[in-house]
């Protein structure tokens, strides 16, 4: 009994021993955003954010539909129809790719619409390249 007793009361002083705080300095490390900004064409940012911050790539394959129509069929129709893809990303445009998928992608608009001009051309531009 006593042994039981000398091994609890040692088990309560080793895990009452003080943690120690460890800090990780990670401001030399390239974060995501920098990636982003370090590409050199609208396509290479449009690819950065599309399997990035835009994690569109969850939905959408260059060419295959996944839960969304691919790359290539996105930017086919838009072509073709002369659609404005900014502007849908922003939230105010109708769908033209696929209408029964659209309420799967408004829940996204809050991602797009925090994207600048800039971003959201880059993703166009990167959709587009898929049609040379």
């Amino acid at each position: 009994m006593k042994k039981i007793i000398l091994a609890f009361a040692i088990l309560a002083f080793v895990s009452c021993k003080k943690e120690e705080k460890v800090t990780i300095d990670n401001s030399g490390m390239p974060t995501e955003e920098s990636a982003t900004l370090a590409a050199k064409t609208p396509e290479e940012l449009g690819k950065a954010i599309f399997e990035g911050q835009g994690n569109c790539f969850a939905c959408h394959q260059v060419d295959q539909k996944v839960i969304g129509p691919s790359i290539k069929e996105i930017a086919k129709i838009y072509k073709d129809k002369n659609g404005d893809m900014v502007t849908f990303l922003k939230g105010k445009g109708d769908p033209i790719v696929d209408p029964s998928q659209f309420e799967v992608m408004k829940t996204n608009f809050p991602v797009t619409q925090a994207m600048s001009d800039e971003e959201l051309k880059a993703l166009e531009a990167y959709f587009y390249s898929f049609l040379k």
